[in-house]
């Protein structure tokens, strides 16, 4: 029987990056049941929202959801989609992998970033400050950590861990300097990781040395846990180790539902072109498959993709070919067999 997948193309490349890679998905014999629906500026110009409701009662529907780039209307009310679909279905953990596909500066990086995706500064509570005649004299944001935020995010980077044979969980932190809210975190996650003393490695990391490391000795690193501003900032950071956001996809992961996605933005430049990579999507659709069990067929097209790139059988612009996206797809698609 299918599966019931939400498929939220986007906007810019979107559109063209996700018809690549349901392309390959049915050339692997991927047995799904796609239900389109639109979202960011799509969703305004169909349904004069950005998040229509028809969306996300697909995506409760069907609690799997496959998206392209989104495109966040500028104006008042307007924070971020992303942010805002994160909040709707609880999706407590931001899953960002990244590894070597070319070996470059570094050639052995395997890092799995797990973020806290609902809570920190990005909850949103923030206000203008008036002082005198000024009403913006000054502005202050909150950054709100839980305790049971805090424990779920670290338990599920270590049971990511030991799902997939990883050694080592690496907490980012600045307790240091922040003694309560990332106080609270370190806290909770010495208690969490004392669960799992024996089968995974812990051990603990202040976030300015870390983003050092990272760009020195990648490679002393596996899992790696941290709070939601700090995480947003070193996915980005590890992507950029192994090759950039255009091969970096990324997983939302809830109790009730799972959204994959491609990180990088809509790149309005060359939309239309048939000249995008579908790698990030590509990838992100791996993420899903092995989410619902598909796991051979996430390592067989995950294969034809690496094998493309690395063999330089088609190369997309940024990666320093002349393919096009229809030419790219091809190609991954005849790796399959």
């Amino acid at each position: 029987m299918p599966t019931p997948v939400t498929l939220i193309p986007g906007d810019g490349i979107g559109p063209s990056i996700a018809e690549a890679t349901v392309r390959i998905l049915a050339a692997a014999g991927a047995d799904i049941e796609w239900d389109r629906q639109v979202a960011g500026m799509a969703g305004v110009a169909r349904w004069n929202d950005p998040i229509p409701e028809a969306t996300l009662d697909s995506i409760k529907r069907t609690r799997l959801a496959l998206k392209g780039p989104l495109e966040t209307p500028v104006g008042e009310g307007f924070r971020s989609i992303n942010v805002a679909l994160r909040k709707t279905f609880d999706l407590y953990a931001n899953v960002r992998p990244a590894y070597t596909i070319v070996p470059g500066r570094f050639d052995d990086i395997d890092i799995v970033l797990v973020r806290e995706n609902t809570e920190g500064l990005y909850i949103g509570i923030e206000h203008y400050v008036r002082i005198g005649d000024d009403p913006k004299a000054a502005a202050e944001s909150v950054a709100i950590i839980t305790r049971e935020g805090s424990d779920r995010i670290v338990r599920y980077a270590f049971e990511y861990a030991l799902a997939h044979g990883r050694k080592k969980v690496t907490l980012v932190h600045k307790a240091n300097i922040l003694k309560f809210s990332q106080g609270l975190f370190l806290d909770v996650g010495r208690m969490v990781a004392a669960e799992y003393a024996g089968r995974v490695e812990f051990e603990e990391r202040i976030i300015d040395a870390m983003a050092m490391h990272l760009v020195m000795r990648p490679e002393q690193f596996d899992v790696i846990v941290t709070t939601n501003l700090f995480g947003d900032i070193l996915s980005d950071e590890i992507s950029g180790l192994v090759g950039g956001l255009g091969l970096a996809p990324g997983a939302n992961i809830g109790k009730t539902a799972a959204i994959f996605e491609a990180v990088h933005g809509t790149a309005p430049d060359i939309a239309g072109k048939n000249i995008a990579n579908p790698g990030a999507l590509l990838l992100a659709a791996c993420m899903m498959l092995e989410h619902i069990g598909d796991n051979e067929r996430a390592q067989r097209i995950r294969t034809a993709f690496e094998r493309t790139i690395r063999e330089k059988l088609a190369l997309t612009r940024d990666l320093g070919g002349t393919a096009t996206t229809d030419e790219f797809t091809d190609a991954v698609i005849a790796q399959l067999g």
